[in-house]
């Protein structure tokens, strides 16, 4: 037993623990992890995934397409839409692009100032002030939740259901907003 090659057992040290030094070793955690009680500073929603196809010579090649509706619930709002290989990859290019599109929209106590109307390709939307919450459908309630507008009724006036159309004529809408 004195001879170390012979011990595939560890013998413990004098401290009476087992181990090298006793110590535990420092961990390196990237920050944001999943015991971190950081919030993030942007809520996220999915509006759309779609897998696209590109046809080669060789073959089909399929990626996915994701939008994504990005806010901070205090009056910034971003849309972002990006192709991936899969759909993780899709809504992180989707996220960023969405960062990067960002706008302020100005609210009135939680609900926007006046009457607006927009169009995106064949999606019209009309926006009106309210005082008793979130009346509206699909897209133009996720932005406007995300936007933290807590009382709006939206009206859709399309001849589509496509949801990245109407997302789009939303945020168009209140981009016109300005206080007056």
């Amino acid at each position: 037993m004195d001879n170390p090659k012979n011990n595939f057992f560890r013998q413990p040290n004098q401290s009476g623990k087992s181990g090298n030094s006793g110590e535990r070793k420092q961990s390196f955690r990237r920050e944001g992890g999943f015991n971190s009680d950081k919030k993030p500073e942007y809520e996220q929603k999915v509006l759309d995934i779609a897998r696209v196809t590109r046809v080669t010579k060789g073959g089909k090649r399929f990626s996915f397409r994701t939008t994504v509706a990005i806010g901070d619930g205090k009056g910034k709002i971003g849309l972002g839409t990006a192709k991936g290989k899969d759909v993780a990859q899709s809504i992180q290019k989707a996220f960023n692009k969405a960062k990067k599109n960002m706008m302020i929209v100005p609210l009135m106590g939680g609900t926007i100032p006046y009457h607006v109307e927009a169009k995106y390709s064949s999606a019209k939307v009309i926006l009106k002030p309210s005082k008793s919450g979130v009346k509206a459908g699909g897209p133009v309630r996720v932005v406007a939740k995300l936007a933290g507008i807590t009382s709006l009724t939206g009206k859709l006036i399309s001849r589509t259901n496509n949801k990245i159309n109407i997302a789009k004529a939303t945020i168009s809408a209140l981009q016109k907003l300005r206080i007056k």
